[in-house]
């Protein structure tokens, strides 16, 4: 194996572990509850402590793999997948497994970015595109494999074989990744951002607290309103830094281009209801409609497997007709899908229920999801793609962690029949709002009012470096 497919190897199987494990484990979550307690609670922190660490971090860590190597940056990110794996394999109670997640996400921050900037890094330009279309690919396949693995796992086995499987490819990467050698620190290397990654985390922390625990505790809980208090001022000198830190995890002049403000504001409001509705449904039809752990997963494939087949050809079409239609019209779609699923009652009827919601819902997805990506990236300079890419990964993860924490408040008690439906009908709220921001904000790159990439980053009075 010569050194280019042994990097391309390596960098799907690091990428593939850390999107298999975010697929995969709301399909765990009622088993993990049934055995450790907590309730909603509980579901609610088993993804929000993986996400917070891992869409607060991986800004930093983009940085860490440009300056400290990204092969060292790389092992460290395995080792600690693997140590964190294994401890919430073991965990006996909530708190443990809660943080182990927490470090999880941590290590998982680490994996994603690296992978990518290995790929560049031993590809000539010519062979990115091939490199990094190989690399999409395969580990969209997380995505469809996740619900299946993990309803097995958990109906023939254990919850707990869902963290415990990822030892097996993170060995298999580290074997691999021996012949590559080590790499050197970079000597040109910028200043890290800890003061900024501090403050993301301690605000976005804050944040996530009170809005899980607001549900057990109330508003006026001190162990509430503190730590949402302290999540607020955070946040505000976090973006306050961000405005002058010599080397700022987050590049605000990023936001000056139109399109790539427009297209993040629009990616909150979807990608906060998308991971709304993946994890809210195979909680539902586990919980209220006693579906078994496996049939919970493959009743969530059918946008997935629209996601793979039609997302390249919505992408072209994005492509050649510009991403505003289809930005806008994407997510309402999409809304309309989970608006279908609002006649589900007890028992659960899948085929009329669910289905052909879920069909309306992949259709909506293959429609965004392309020409999104797109509309983001072109409208930065192409040599600040990396952190512009970062930047919206950022984004997309922090508002399925607000989502997730939020469901409490937007179901009023359990995940039964009518706290799904109203759950189903706030993510379709924020779909509509998606697609409204797309339509007024994003403009198709030969509109009249849209600037070149170039133009817009030429705007830009500082060059921070990433």
């Amino acid at each position: 194996m010569d050194r280019r497919t042994r990097v391309l190897v390596i960098a799907i199987v690091v990428a593939f572990i850390a999107f298999l494990d975010g697929a995969v484990i709301n399909i765990a979550l009622p088993a993990i509850e049934a055995e450790l307690g907590g309730g909603l609670t509980l579901q609610q922190w088993a993804v929000d402590a993986y996400l917070l660490t891992l869409g607060s971090l991986i800004l930093l860590a983009g940085s860490l793999s440009d300056s400290f190597g990204r092969l060292r940056v790389l092992r460290i990110g395995l080792y600690g997948f693997g140590v964190t794996s294994v401890v919430c394999a073991i965990a006996m109670d909530g708190a443990v497994l809660v943080a182990a997640r927490a470090l999880q996400g941590a290590a998982g921050a680490l994996l994603v970015p690296s992978s990518l900037a290995l790929i560049i890094a031993n590809f000539p330009s010519a062979e990115q595109g091939r490199a990094i279309g190989r690399w999409t690919a395969w580990t969209t396949s997380a995505f469809l494999i996740g619900p299946i693995l993990g309803g097995a796992f958990v109906d023939l086995v254990s919850w707990r074989l869902v963290f415990a499987i990822n030892v097996l490819p993170i060995a298999a990467a580290l074997i691999m990744m021996r012949p590559l050698g080590r790499d050197e620190p970079n000597p040109d290397r910028a200043r890290v951002d800890w003061l900024g990654a501090t403050l993301g985390v301690v605000g976005l922390g804050g944040m996530v607290f009170a809005l899980i625990e607001q549900g057990r505790l109330g508003w006026a809980d001190p162990l509430v309103f503190v730590p949402a208090l302290v999540g607020v001022v955070a946040l505000v000198a976090f973006l306050l830094w961000e405005r002058r830190a010599p080397a700022p995890m987050l590049p605000l002049s990023l936001f000056r281009a139109r399109n790539f403000a427009a297209g993040n504001l629009a990616t909150w409001f979807i990608y906060a209801a998308l991971t709304l509705g993946l994890f809210a449904l195979p909680i539902f039809l586990q919980e209220a409609g006693g579906f078994p752990a496996t049939l919970a997963g493959l009743a969530t494939l059918p946008p997935m497997v629209l996601l793979v087949l039609l997302g390249s050809w919505f992408g072209t079409l994005g492509g050649k007709f510009g991403p505003r239609f289809f930005m806008s019209a994407g997510p309402v779609v999409v809304g309309v899908g989970y608006l279908l699923t609002v006649v589900v009652d007890v028992p659960v009827q899948y085929w009329w229920q669910v289905f052909p919601g879920m069909v309306v819902v992949g259709l909506g997805m293959a429609m965004t999801v392309a020409p999104l990506t797109s509309a983001i990236l072109g409208a930065v300079d192409p040599t600040r793609a990396g952190i512009g890419s970062a930047v919206n990964n950022a984004v997309a993860r922090i508002a399925g962690l607000v989502a997730v924490a939020s469901i409490g408040v937007i179901v009023a008690g359990a995940l039964d029949v009518e706290g799904y439906r109203r759950t189903a009908m706030a993510i379709a709220a924020m779909l509509f709002v998606g697609g409204l921001v797309s339509w007024i904000g994003i403009r198709n790159p030969s509109g009249p009012d849209q600037p070149s990439a170039s133009a817009d980053a030429a705007s830009s009075e500082e060059r921070p470096r990433s």
